[in-house]
């Protein structure tokens, strides 16, 4: 739990983007995961509520639990996606943390917060690998001002190009010693909040070479991609489950690996992509490689099939794993 001193007023629906957080009057704030608004709600998950003057974390079991019981009208069946999720109407939104914004503020120092200084080292360590702090926000506990001591920092990243070029930094810094690699107990810890369908040794394996988190200066920090909108292709169509689905292809296109949602392009005769809602899954593949896949197998409205994984955040019973040439 923290109280948190940032403050932003409302704004309007468009510049609303992933990562940043709404807030709504009744003191609950949720991270938004899209560009893309249904019906004027903004689509994201709960993930604080107020609790006296502070803030209190959720995790989504919470959330939901929450949303049903007392905000069911923040709960929302999208017609597109098949799938209930929470939405928040624009109209209800009286506080806009925008990533960017309260980054901008944490490099212009202003008080002696720990984690606030640890932040501007680290941005200090982009910028010295040409990726300048423009480019980058913040989220997180950081991005409303409840960080403790022990908090992880969250940097967002907008832009393709500029996401890549945050993973050379990261893999180059790690090699001369500039940033540590996770040790095996914040592994560990990464891997139980997650609470993934992999065993531990394949989730490692996995996540080791993503290169989108390390330790810097005793405090562990992820990088997450934001696409610019010019980047993000429009889908309009609608979706309709079609039950479980389990099977191995090899990937043709890995290139949005690390958007949200992830999309991996298949050589398959009937299944086209799979698309990852779950951030474990994101980046988990490249191109040429050979995945096994569990999820929710779906039709668009135009008759092509694809599998989701991620229907819940922790896609419990789903996955993506790469295996060996077939």
């Amino acid at each position: 739990m923290g109280c948190g001193l940032a403050s932003r007023q409302a704004s309007n629906a468009a510049k609303i983007r992933p990562r940043d957080f709404v807030e709504t009057q009744e003191g609950l704030i949720f991270s938004v995961v899209t560009h893309h608004q249904e019906e004027g709600r903004a689509l994201g998950v709960l993930r604080y509520v107020k609790k006296g003057a502070c803030w209190r974390k959720v995790n989504t079991p919470q959330a939901d639990s929450l949303l049903e019981t007392h905000y069911p009208y923040y709960l929302y069946d999208s017609p597109r996606l098949d799938a209930r999720l929470h939405g928040v109407p624009v109209t209800r939104v009286v506080r806009h943390y925008q990533s960017q914004l309260r980054l901008a503020e944490i490099l212009t120092p202003s008080s002696g917060d720990e984690i606030e200084e640890k932040v501007r080292g680290l941005v200090q360590l982009f910028e010295a690998g040409g990726l300048y702090s423009q480019n980058l926000g913040i989220t997180g506990s950081l991005l409303i001002g409840v960080q403790q001591v022990g908090s992880d920092i969250d940097l967002v990243v907008y832009g393709q190009k500029n996401f890549q070029q945050a993973r050379r930094i990261i893999k180059q810094a790690l090699t001369k010693g500039q940033l540590d690699p996770l040790d095996e107990t914040l592994w560990r810890e990464t891997y139980k909040r997650r609470g993934c369908s992999l065993d531990f040794q394949e989730y490692l394996w996995h996540e080791r070479r993503k290169y989108n988190k390390a330790v810097w200066e005793g405090t562990k920090f992820d990088i997450v991609l934001v696409s610019r909108p010019e980047e993000i292709k429009g889908d309009s169509r609608y979706f309709h489950k079609q039950g479980k689905r389990k099977l191995q292809a090899q990937i043709k296109d890995g290139s949005e690996a690390f958007a949200y949602p992830a999309r991996y392009r298949l050589v398959h005769a009937e299944i086209d992509t799979v698309v990852a809602f779950s951030h474990t899954y994101v980046g988990q593949a490249e191109t040429g490689e050979w995945v096994e896949v569990v999820g929710q197998l779906e039709r668009a409205s135009d008759g092509e099939l694809r599998i989701v994984v991620g229907s819940s955040r922790e896609a419990l019973g789903e996955y993506i794993k790469v295996i060996p040439l077939p």
